[in-house]
């Protein structure tokens, strides 16, 4: 019971695929483009503790007929069954129609989700304005979401950009006492999938692999995951502090017993360097 549960997806760069299986084109944050590669959608689990581990997964596979929304309420409902009851379920604006807000709330969870900016909302009757065009205070605004029910909305800026999040709670008496330190406490909750989509790639090494197959990159990406789950259980443990760092050490020891081993009577490899001599 308790913590949070994250939807996003990221983009596992393949550009110079030939043929292979479930590669396709998908818009890259990281880019700022569509790029070539594979689609992965992932279900991030924080519990009241702050540990965090994916707990369900898809691999978008245009064979499936699905939209990575489609995969998010099967991942959802999955999980639900069993037996994960998250306090907050939160995602980003790709995540916030209206199915899937319902679909939350539904279950009697709190939700924190993006919206864009151009989202209609009102605060009176009839009047539809934008989010992007309201004063919002640091406190948040109440506000009446188009085709779901009263929210919280909040305003939030990201270098220079200016991003919306809605707030639902199952409570509604709660929205009183629910302000900034609250929405903070959940958006730093929602950022952990941005680290872990980053580790996934510079430590647990998911992008690099030569298969071709359906199957043989599915067992690449899992084991991939399940590289990151070990990892994760070692730091909770506190048999590591840091993953990257622990990359970069860890095969210290074998490249210097090798240079210990190998350099004795090889002075001939190194460079050899003759003073200049004037004609």
């Amino acid at each position: 019971m308790g913590g949070t549960l994250n939807v996003d997806d990221t983009t596992l760069d393949k550009p110079y695929s030939q043929k292979m299986d479930l590669v396709g084109h998908f818009w890259s944050g990281k880019h700022h483009r569509v790029v070539k590669g594979l689609s992965l959608v992932t279900l991030y689990y924080t519990d009241p503790q702050g540990r965090s581990v994916p707990v369900n997964y898809r691999v978008y596979d245009k064979a499936d007929n699905k939209s990575k929304n489609d995969y998010f309420q099967d991942v959802l409902g999955e999980v639900l069954a069993w037996g994960l009851r998250p306090t907050f379920t939160t995602g980003d604006s790709w995540y916030s129609r209206e199915k899937n807000l319902k679909t939350v709330k539904n279950h009697q969870m709190g939700l924190m989700f993006a919206v864009e900016t151009n989202r209609t909302v009102s605060l009176e009757k009839g009047a539809w304005v934008q989010v992007q065009k309201l004063e919002i205070p640091d406190a948040g605004l109440m506000v009446w979401l188009r085709n779901f029910g009263m929210v919280k909305l909040f305003r939030t800026r990201l270098k220079d950009q200016l991003r919306h999040y809605v707030v639902g709670l199952p409570d509604a008496n709660a929205y009183a006492t629910f302000e900034r330190p609250h929405f903070k406490s959940v958006h730093d909750q929602h950022w952990k999938i941005e680290l872990y989509h980053r580790m996934l790639k510079q430590v647990c090494n998911i992008e690099r692999f030569q298969v071709r197959g359906a199957v043989p990159i599915l067992n690449h990406i899992f084991a991939a995951l399940c590289s990151f789950v070990h990892l994760q259980k070692m730091k909770f443990n506190g048999a590591i502090v840091n993953a990257y760092r622990w990359k970069c050490g860890l095969f210290n020891e074998v490249v210097a017993t090798f240079i210990k081993d190998f350099s004795p009577d090889k002075e001939y490899l190194q460079p050899q360097f003759h003073p200049v001599v004037n004609a």
